[in-house]
């Protein structure tokens, strides 16, 4: 049996190796089918991380009551978010020395390893720990899959394929909630506590996305001999975690306070050091600073940035709102981003082949800009009453700008680095689309959090919200409630200028929005759809300054060849080259040699003169 196993695993290996080499003696030109079932493999691995994004958020509430730690739900996001983000340019330079394969088979490795740990977790703490394991696989399945189109792919014809990969992220998006609430909510599944299925849930979906990767992605790799820039990423975990840990948690602990503090000097200092060392690395930097000297991919990333800030502020707190303002569950508000994705999707099938068949992208990140911008405008004009179809209006519009914006920059920042460097452009664009995203949310969240209580407070003093509450309390019906009688304690506190929870209600559980009589919820969802929209006004002006930057970016033409045909042509010049010059040398040094003997045989007087002629000369008689 171990030499039939021992058998097909040769086989295999022989039959990826084979693939390999036929790419590689093609000129680095794949079939159609190779291409595809490439393809099939990525999205399998990035279906995989963007889900476990999206159904992890939608049950932190009911994991957290089970392990008895609300109060470390922060941790948990952190932890995955911190980690993931430093892993991505890291993958991409050590996925630019070792292969793509190698590196993308080791993310989806660790990301089961860790969904595994994950699922078993008896603490909040322990469950942070294990998010960590899940965050450094994840940073390489997004970014990993994006350069290995860039190696198969030649520019214009990416543009094409990418859309696939957003309608991924896209439906990821969609059913994430939807099984997150459905999994969480159940209390038991074959014998499992229901939320620790959405953990485990990773382990079939990672075991089809490993097969598929082993089977199918075989692409040449030369392996180039290069210091591995160990100080860089040291010093960019320095750098990036402590101010990614600042902006997640300075909410809580006081953006003043010491431990706040503590972080912005040292994420400085080591931001600082990370340059420092890139610098003197040169070409063997975990991000070459040489990178930047194109004012493509300098612009790109900036705009990358911005449009992170911009994504993850809406596509975030748009179901808070909904669930807080409109009262949908969990569930609900899932199904209820819909037009977000089919925007998105529309938007980058439109442009995908857009760019496909004209070679032109620099219109797609000024429309996307502008298109985001008119979406955050218009949602500025929300309130309480507005409606979930007003609410889906402005969802509709923001993905119709992101669908032109996403493949756009990575495109550009691949288009604008030669093949050598695909891998650490394409994660840097991604790591730089991350920051901004981390820096998106914490924000927005802060803002909104800490606007809250000032929002209801006013609400408050609204002499139709005041009637509706006179009202409600001379109801019998209202008064014999206990969740009304609680709100109604609470107003008659704060009206006797007495210490009361009312600003503080929708920090902890808002559930209770659900229950009492619309006209005591009135006042919270009015000054909660205030700070929203305080939230949209940051992300109109953040989006508003990518899309003027948008016009500065320098669009060069699109490559009409993957960087693996590109490398495969410099690898034939480059030994052609090399052939020419050992000839050349050849016929100098076989030329020095006739002369060198002419000169002797003159010297001795020799009768016949050394020649390569078919027929030699005679020297004449003295």
């Amino acid at each position: 049996m171990s030499r039939t196993n021992d058998a097909a695993s040769g086989r295999a290996r022989t039959s990826g190796a084979d693939r390999a080499r036929a790419a590689n003696e093609s000129g680095g030109v794949l079939s159609p089918r190779q291409i595809k079932l490439i393809i099939v493999g990525l999205m399998a691995g990035m279906f995989l991380a963007a889900l476990d994004q999206s159904i992890v958020g939608t049950s932190m509430r009911t994991i957290g009551d089970d392990l008895k730690g609300q109060d470390q739900q922060a941790w948990v996001t952190t932890a995955y978010l911190v980690v993931s983000t430093i892993a991505t340019p890291i993958y991409g330079k050590l996925s630019d020395i070792f292969g793509r394969r190698p590196l993308y088979i080791i993310a989806i490795s660790i990301f089961i390893l860790g969904s595994l740990l994950a699922g078993i977790s008896t603490s909040m703490l322990e469950l942070a720990g294990f998010r960590a394991i899940q965050g450094l696989g994840a940073g390489g399945l997004m970014s990993l899959a994006l350069t290995v189109m860039g190696d198969i792919l030649a520019p214009r014809e990416r543009a094409k394929y990418q859309g696939y990969f957003l309608a991924v992220f896209g439906v990821s998006s969609v059913l994430g909630p939807l099984l997150g609430g459905l999994i969480s909510g159940t209390s038991e599944i074959f014998f499992i506590t229901g939320w620790r299925w959405i953990f485990l849930l990773n382990l079939p979906v990672a075991a089809i996305a490993m097969v598929l990767v082993v089977s199918f992605l075989h692409i040449p790799h030369t392996r180039r001999d290069t210091r591995i820039d160990w100080w860089g990423a040291a010093f960019i975990v320095m750098g990036i975690a402590p101010l990614l840990l600042v902006a997640e948690n300075g909410r809580d602990w006081g953006w003043s306070s010491v431990g706040a503090f503590a972080c912005y000097i040292i994420g400085v200092v080591g931001i600082i050091a990370f340059i420092l060392v890139e610098r003197r690395m040169g070409s063997n930097a975990l991000i070459p600073l040489s990178l930047f000297r194109s004012s493509t991919f300098s612009m790109a990333s900036v705009i990358g940035t911005l449009v992170g800030f911009g994504m993850f502020g809406g596509m975030l707190t748009l179901p808070l709102y909904l669930q807080i303002v409109n009262g949908a569950t969990p569930t609900e508000s899932g199904l209820l981003m819909i037009p977000m994705v089919v925007g998105l999707m529309i938007a980058s099938i439109v442009s995908g082949q857009v760019i496909a068949r004209t070679g032109k992208y620099k219109i797609f990140p000024i429309v996307g800009t502008f298109l985001m911008s008119v979406a955050f405008f218009y949602l500025t004009f929300a309130t309480a009453t507005s409606g979930v179809v007003f609410i889906m209006g402005g969802m509709l519009m923001l993905g119709l700008g992101l669908g032109q914006l996403m493949q756009t920059l990575t495109i550009a920042s691949q288009n604008s680095v030669g093949p050598r460097d695909i891998g650490v452009a394409t994660s840097a664009a991604t790591f730089f689309r991350q920051i901004g995203g981390t820096l998106g949310t914490a924000v927005i969240f802060s803002v909104v959090f800490s606007r809250a209580p000032d929002a209801i407070k006013t609400a408050f003093g609204n002499p139709d919200v005041v009637a509706g509450i006179t009202a409600a309390s001379q109801d019998p019906k209202v008064v014999a409630v206990a969740a009304n009688t609680d709100v109604l304690t609470q107003i008659q506190l704060a009206q006797s200028k007495q210490p009361n929870t009312l600003g503080q209600a929708l920090n902890g559980d808002t559930s209770f929005l659900n229950v009492i009589d619309p006209r005591l919820a009135r006042p919270f969802l009015e000054g909660f759809s205030s700070a929203m929209v305080t939230g949209f006004y940051i992300s109109l002006g953040v989006v508003l300054l990518a899309f003027l930057l948008s016009w500065f970016l320098k669009a060069t033409p699109l490559r009409q060849k993957s960087a693996l045909q590109e490398a495969s042509e410099d690898a034939a010049a480059l030994a052609s080259s090399t052939e020419s010059s050992d000839a050349d040398r050849d016929d100098a040094a076989a030329l020095e040699m006739q002369l060198e003997a002419s000169r002797a045989a003159g010297q001795a007087g020799a009768m016949i003169e050394p020649t390569t002629a078919s027929v030699p000369a005679q020297k004449p008689r003295e």
